[in-house]
């Protein structure tokens, strides 16, 4: 099903790009940093560049979760099958094109830039985590492929709620592994992740427990984001530890909630924590967690990140 003109029309609303049944949009730290020179957690933590990223999906509105946290439109998400419309090379094209137009505005803006101006027109990090559940899209594989041969990626993001592990088997075989893989947690049991999550398939959570098995034997970097919601998921502290400690995932990520977008109409700010309850909650999960040592923080984002002892992963994906 091709998205629907209205859904169209409140996605272009919201700055949206979209070609065919994709879409593109310019991050809120992406324009901070041509604008203020500010760069995001990404940037900081593993070294990409903010002003060349390009946050994408090939399925904004097929999810098949409905995170009652999520500050993408879940409201509007499509219950019908998804069908691709595009080819790979035509929705990468496509995206391309709509993020430049999206960015084009900004070459004329008092005090700019415009050497990073132009450099941001052509993206090297390409995020495929913006909106909907990118594993549903079953050309990733070759995406993800033609993204490192044709496109010449610097670094490769993907974020996956982990419902489709058949998926990240398959990238794995087919060498298509993006640079880094990110599974989305939230909960340390089922009733809870399904109160968090409302997943839309009988067996989420076995399906979401298979993705984190699979963690600990792919090649590629891995990590674990953990969305700290207060009030809902800021319990339950060895339980979630046992949970984390058994993905051995090269990182982990314990990230605020944020109360923006379309997650103010189903949560209160108040489950918004500050960056010191988000540090004081890593630093009591933290004792239960031998494998793991806190490395790093974005204050601004609210997220603190944690490394693997045991891997030979470096925190910066590039030499400085």
């Amino acid at each position: 099903m091709p998205i629907s003109e209205s859904d169209r029309i409140e996605l272009i609303k919201k700055q949206y790009g979209l070609f065919e049944n994709s879409a593109v949009q310019i991050c809120s730290w992406t324009k901070r940093t041509l604008q203020e020179g500010k760069v995001c957690y990404k940037e900081k933590f593993y070294g990409i560049h903010t002003h060349k990223c390009m946050q994408f999906s090939p399925t904004p509105l097929w999810c098949t979760n409905a995170c009652i946290y999520c500050w993408r439109p879940v409201e509007l998400m499509n219950p019908s099958d998804f069908k691709e419309r595009a080819k790979p090379q035509e929705l990468i094209e496509g995206l391309i094109e709509e993020r430049r137009k999206l960015l084009s505005g900004f070459g004329g803006r008092e005090g700019m830039d415009l050497d990073l101006w132009k450099d941001s027109l052509i993206p090297d990090h390409f995020a495929i985590s913006l909106s909907g559940e990118p594993t549903i899209y079953r050309k990733l594989p070759e995406l993800i492929t033609l993204l490192k041969e044709d496109y010449q990626a610097r670094s490769i993001f993907l974020v996956s709620n982990g419902t489709f592990p058949e998926m990240i088997e398959k990238l794995a075989r087919v060498d298509a592994l993006p640079s880094q893989l990110y599974i989305s947690a939230v909960a340390s049991n089922e009733e809870l992740y399904k109160e968090i999550v409302k997943p839309k398939q009988i067996d989420a959570w076995k399906r979401f427990n298979k993705s984190l098995q699979l963690l600990k034997t792919l090649s590629t970097r891995t990590v674990v984001r953990f969305t700290l919601i207060k009030g809902f998921n800021d319990k339950n502290i060895t339980e979630l530890a046992e949970l984390f400690e058994k993905t051995q995932s090269d990182f982990i990520e314990v990230k605020a909630y944020m109360h923006i977008g379309y997650s103010r109409k189903r949560l209160d700010k108040s489950n918004m924590p500050l960056h010191t309850e988000v540090k004081e909650f890593t630093n009591l999960i933290i004792k239960f967690l031998p494998s793991y040592e806190l490395v790093d923080e974005h204050k601004p984002s609210r997220i603190l990140l944690l490394k693997n002892k045991n891997t030979n992963k470096p925190q910066s994906m590039f030499s400085v």
